[in-house]
């Protein structure tokens, strides 16, 4: 994304508008930070601009992997789903997706206002892949993350995203082991990450992995989304 120079009145009405702050003025006019842009296409979709000075012009490899996981509402060809994970992880006990003895877990790597780079999920997805965990086929990540190495293609490792999220399934039983392992490599991350967290049920009604996140350490919120009778689960 960059701002027409010739169009722009200096107003300065887009700054607050950018989720990177990439935007600043130079001299009387706007310009963008093209480092910092992750073209999320925020600026230009809200049309805040009073005289359409943004300019979206086609993205080339490897710039184009910002759009595609900044985005929104970009939707993953590899997937047919808008945003940057899956649906399913979230809604488990409608899905079935996990069986019972099963956890997933996804760790959103950067955040609004922030961003990462995409060397520092590298450093996540490595580590897991090293330690044997299974990749979410259906994450539109994954086909970027080579499953034996956890390696992302070289030439988009200094691309910068607004977050991307990795998706992995592990055994309940190796779930604390995982779970230590995400947070020593975190410390090297020169970003933010956040986890969720998903499994069935039990069939008195208790989440299994509540004692596991206890004994980790590790403060969580119990926040779910239920399926509210608009859908037939697809597990009993």
């Amino acid at each position: 994304m960059f701002i027409d120079g010739e169009k722009c009145i200096g107003c300065e009405s887009c700054i607050n508008w950018c989720p990177m702050g990439a935007i600043r003025m130079d001299d009387e006019t706007a310009v963008i930070d093209p480092q910092e842009c992750v073209e999320c296409n925020v600026c230009r979709r809200v049309e805040i601009c009073p005289v359409d000075a943004f300019v979206q012009k086609p993205l080339e490899w490897p710039r184009s992997v910002r759009a595609i996981y900044s985005d929104p509402l970009n939707v993953h060809k590899e997937t047919g789903l808008a945003g940057r994970g899956t649906e399913e992880i979230k809604t488990n006990d409608v899905t079935g997706r996990f069986r019972r003895g099963q956890a997933g877990v996804a760790i959103e790597v950067g955040r609004p206002g922030i961003g990462a780079k995409l060397k520092e999920l590298e450093k996540l997805s490595i580590a897991l892949a090293l330690y044997g965990v299974e990749f979410e086929p259906k994450n539109p990540l994954t086909n970027l993350i080579h499953p034996q190495t956890g390696q992302l293609p070289p030439e988009i490792r200094e691309e910068k995203v607004l977050s991307a999220i990795i998706e992995i399934t592990v055994e309940e039983a190796k779930l604390l082991d995982v779970l230590a392992l995400i947070r020593e490599t975190a410390k090297d991350l020169d970003t933010v990450i956040s986890m969720d967290v998903a499994c069935r049920a039990a069939q008195d009604g208790t989440w299994p992995c509540a004692t596991i996140l206890e004994e980790a350490g590790i403060f969580y919120r119990p926040n779910a989304k239920m399926n509210v009778g608009l859908g037939k689960p697809y597990i009993g």
